[in-house]
């Protein structure tokens, strides 16, 4: 008897099979698409560019780009995986196509831009309509978060320079909407920079906030109810003043670098001012406490300023800085909500953290490099990885629910994405059939089927 070697069973493969359909849970998103309205957006926006005669449509083209990225793919060449499954994509252009609408797109500069952007501002006032109890503004209030990203070009790209982490490539700043802890979130601005771009820029950061407050719906462009979040380079006189502009009113929390007068004022501050810092279930959080600066800190400052700080017993081997204090390490940040207890707002800053998590993200979606060579084509392919970033924030917000609505890219890809199918067609109907075996192939069901049950654009 003849013992088999090895961990893995010996299978013998074979060409010319038929029917079967590959990352078949992808209907996924483009049923999102469908329900969203994006691609017609789309479409529209993009009809300037279309040339009389041409086979294929500007904004089809630029959705397989996104569809391909959002699928894990990191270049224009990639929209390959979606040429091979026409009966999933329909038609798909060719690479020297989707190559020469990139370049005309690039060279129409921002007016190219704008259109992709006011396409995905419509689709996504449609998309929370129809999310309802589960969009971000469920509560009638949004948050943005606004946060730096190093991409790391490897030759001499345009405008690719030296970074502060001294590497080379871009610096970009990008912006997010937050879902809260039932979600994940959605980009709303992405603003290329070089890599010798200031972190603390206000020009760069006031630029972001305009591009991520024209992608919200028209009653968030202003106002109270918009939350505008950033780390400490965004703690400047500038951008402070212009998003407390009489008129805008706009809510912000934005770190603040500790200074040495903050430093002084941090060691003045009596005991019995420091409040216990608090937990996401509003627990006391062990080691931390917060309080509020007040006096001549906030001379030249908005009217409402408020100046927080946050002292924290350091992790265990972490070294402090020369801005900490007693052993404890200092952080600032400053918020115009009033009325609010410090240790709640506080916790709301704190979990501007998030951010970090949608920068993972979209690492994996097609930002961990550019890979086109001059500023203009890469600010398209910017563009494309906000589209692949909407449609994978989207198709979990209306139709996954509990945990699989907190999948990030990557864990939607392996398990949902990726899927099998067999494609079988009766009558004058196409049917895909998914793999009976595959986990989560109830999943993907369920989630189509609440897909199906939204209405149609129009």
């Amino acid at each position: 008897m003849k013992k088999r070697i090895g961990s893995y069973p010996s299978v013998r493969t074979e060409g010319g099979g038929r029917a079967v359909v590959s990352q078949a849970g992808s209907v996924l998103l483009v049923e999102t698409v469908r329900k969203a309205g994006l691609d017609t957006a789309i479409s529209a926006a993009l009809t300037p560019w279309r040339k009389p005669r041409a086979v294929h449509d500007p904004g089809k083209i630029l959705l397989d780009v996104a569809l391909a990225a959002a699928l894990g793919g990191d270049c224009l060449a990639d929209v390959g995986m979606l040429r091979a499954e026409p009966a999933v994509f329909g038609p798909v252009a060719s690479d020297p196509t989707v190559s020469r609408l990139i370049d005309t797109l690039a060279a129409s500069g921002d007016r190219a831009l704008q259109a992709i952007r006011a396409a995905r501002a419509e689709a996504r006032e449609r998309v929370w309509r129809l999310a309802d109890r589960d969009a971000p503004d469920a509560d009638g209030t949004v948050t943005v978060d606004l946060d730096g990203v190093l991409v790391i070009a490897h030759f001499d790209k345009e405008d690719a320079a030296p970074t502060w982490k001294r590497t080379w490539g871009h610096h970009p700043l990008l912006g997010f909407v937050d879902h809260g802890p039932g979600g994940t979130g959605e980009p709303v601005a992405a603003l290329l920079r070089p890599g010798n771009a200031g972190s603390n820029t206000a020009t760069d950061h006031i630029t972001a906030t305009q591009l991520a407050l024209a992608q919200l719906p028209k009653k968030y462009r202003r106002g109270r109810q918009t939350l505008i979040r950033t780390d400490s380079a965004g703690g400047t006189h500038d951008f402070v003043s212009w998003l407390a502009k009489r008129g805008r009113w706009l809510s912000y929390s934005v770190g603040m670098t500790v200074t040495e007068a903050i430093h002084e004022h941090v060691l003045k501050v009596p005991a019995p001012a420091w409040t216990p810092a608090v937990e996401t279930n509003g627990e006391v959080r062990d080691g931390a406490w917060v309080a509020e600066l007040t006096g001549r800190l906030l001379d030249g400052w908005p009217t409402g300023m408020r100046l927080i700080v946050r002292k924290e017993r350091p992790h265990p081997g972490a070294q402090l800085r020369i801005t900490d204090a007693d052993g404890m390490r200092i952080t600032c940040f400053a918020t115009n909500t009033a009325d609010r207890p410090i240790a709640e707002l506080e916790l709301r800053h704190r979990l501007r953290a998030r951010a970090e998590d949608r920068i993972r993200a979209a690492r994996t979606t097609g930002l961990r490099n550019l890979p086109l060579h001059h500023t203009a084509q890469n600010k398209v392919w910017l563009e494309i990885v906000q589209i692949a970033l909407d449609l994978l924030a989207w198709m979990p917000m209306l139709a996954l629910t509990g945990q699989a609505r907190l999948f990030e890219p990557r864990r939607l890809r392996f398990r949902l994405f990726s899927a099998a199918g067999q494609l079988v067609t009766t009558g004058r109907r196409r049917i895909l059939r998914l793999a009976r075996h595959w986990p989560w192939t109830d999943e993907i069901t369920a989630a189509l089927e609440r897909l199906a049950l939204l209405p149609n654009p129009g």
